[in-house]
């Protein structure tokens, strides 16, 4: 593995200082790693540009297991596998999907690395889907979630299977009081970049807006014109709230995405990708959208409810001011609240002016296409399909994902009606599909 190429395929001009120390940490020594440091500072790089070289690409087993809390996490830490380039395979599994639909990609794929929540490793192991035996990495990313009182079982009987383990890494970007027993941490070297006096980076700049009414729906709509077409996280604590914010929102004119554990993993993914190619600038969710979502460029954080506790906190704001990026955090306050204790930063009051313009349009709109990787489709070949039947030029064209069976493609807002007539009926690759909007 060259890290030269790979960091130019990944468009990283050089690894920062935790990175190169992980990478230390790992390659000069025998030692289990802990790895403290905050969200978005590139800790899935970190860990996996020095374990993967120790992958043998000539076998067809699984040599690394990395645990997950979530299936987003575990989807987007196989992207960076894949985007690297560097002849590993990868796979992932995750609940939501049948599990007997896994195994048979299994067979295909051939996995030397997984990702996996601990729940769905558990069932892939007990049926013997997935074989242990030559198992040597064990990774725990977000592992204080991964190790938290909901997950002891399912991850004490989960690493108890993994018992060929010679490495261990674990990863969390907010310090745990402890490490359980069963983790089996042998001797272990910590890479703390965690700042224990500085929650959030101080290129995150915290701001208090009041609201005159409890329901905040109107503070949080004029704060939202007011920031226009910036990308923005509302953050609520429950999923009904969210869906009426959402509801509200959309009312108002704003082009929204709702995400919540309640959807379906079909909707969830529609959401994720209208945010993050920019075809909604405003993301409506609880906490589950807080780890694992690697969403470049997200200007502002919106507390519409107030965090829970400190590390939800942590990770919220953690979605903004990502490799060095600057980002601002709001707290919506109604009548009777108060900033919580456990906030240190300094905070600016910010009152919001009275002439605001109307929401504005986002640039570009997702459409679905129902073919993908397993039908030999690729990048190119979308771009081909939506300039040559669709009528479009390539800066018309935004970010594509391109999925086993399926895939996103954002296109410029104001020609996507005219692509959809054009294309309809047409193939792509010889193969007839549905093109759609994702509403």
């Amino acid at each position: 593995m060259n890290i030269q190429d790979i960091l130019s395929k990944l468009k990283i001009e050089a690894l920062n200082q935790m990175q190169l120390d992980v990478d230390h940490a790992v390659s000069h020594t025998d030692k289990d790693v802990v790895v403290l440091s905050p969200t978005g500072s590139g800790k899935t790089l970190a860990y996996l540009l020095p374990l993967l070289q120790r992958i043998d690409t000539t076998r067809d087993d699984v040599q690394m297991v990395v645990i997950v809390p979530g299936r987003e996490l575990a989807l987007q830490s196989a992207t960076v596998v894949k985007d690297m380039g560097c002849g590993v395979r990868a796979m992932c599994l995750y609940g939501g999907r049948p599990a007997m639909e896994e195994h048979r990609m299994m067979r295909q794929v051939r996995p030397q690395v997984v990702f996996a929540t601990p729940g769905r490793l558990n069932d892939h192991i007990d049926k013997g889907n997935l074989l242990t035996e030559q198992v040597v990495c064990l990774v725990i990313d977000e592992f204080d979630k991964c190790l938290a009182m909901g997950f002891q079982d399912e991850m004490r009987a989960a690493v108890s299977r993994l018992d060929h383990v010679r490495r261990r890494v674990l990863l969390s970007a907010t310090d745990a009081e402890s490490i359980p027993h069963f983790v089996n941490m042998g001797r272990s070297v910590k890479v703390d970049y965690l700042d224990k006096d500085e929650q959030v980076p101080d290129r995150v700049r915290v701001y208090i807006v009041k609201s005159p009414e409890k329901d905040k729906l109107e503070t949080l709509s004029k704060l939202l014109r007011e920031v226009g077409q910036q990308s923005s996280i509302v953050f609520l604590n429950f999923r009904d709230s969210v869906e009426r914010t959402d509801e509200y929102l959309r009312e108002q004119g704003f082009y929204t995405s709702a995400f919540h554990g309640g959807l379906d993993q079909k909707q969830r993914e529609d959401a994720l990708y209208k945010f993050s190619n920019g075809s909604a600038n405003v993301f409506v969710a609880t906490d589950l959208a807080s780890r694992g979502l690697d969403i470049p460029d997200v200007d502002n954080i919106i507390h519409y409810h107030l965090p829970l506790g400190e590390e939800e906190y942590i990770h919220r704001v953690g979605r903004t001011a990502r490799w060095q990026a600057s980002g601002k955090s709001f707290f919506i306050l109604g009548p009777e609240e108060y900033l919580p204790g456990y906030v240190t930063a300094e905070t600016e009051p910010h009152v919001i002016p009275q002439d605001l313009p109307l929401p504005s349009r986002p640039r570009m709109a997702t459409i679905y296409i129902g073919k993908g990787k397993k039908d030999k489709i690729s990048k190119g070949d979308i771009v081909g399909f939506l300039c040559k039947k669709g009528g479009l030029e390539k800066d018309e064209i935004g970010r594509i994902d391109v999925m086993d069976r399926y895939a996103y493609a954002a296109v410029a807002y104001n020609r996507m009606r005219q692509v959809l007539t054009r294309v309809k009926d047409e193939k792509i690759k010889g193969l007839r599909t549905i093109v759609e909007p994702v509403k």
